[in-house]
């Protein structure tokens, strides 16, 4: 599943990135075989559901660039 920033957000780094998963700040879900694709969610949306996925993908630096995060 891949994930964008949400509200216009962009980060330089994994470490950025990283910072405001942990803040459980919002993303958009970016998959279109997803009943989700378009909605937002964060760290803690994920956390709490058991059919979640494992990892996700995150992409920032305007998009170009992609680091992935695990969660269970």
């Amino acid at each position: 599943m891949t994930l964008v920033p949400a509200f216009g957000r962009d980060y330089k780094s994994q470490k950025e990135v990283l910072a405001d998963w942990d803040a459980n700040k919002d993303f958009i879900i970016q998959d279109i075989s997803s009943r989700w694709d378009g909605k937002p969610a964060n760290k803690q949306d994920f956390e709490n559901d058991p059919d979640g996925p494992d990892s996700v993908n995150i992409r920032y630096k305007k998009l170009t660039m992609v680091m992935v995060v695990k969660i269970k």
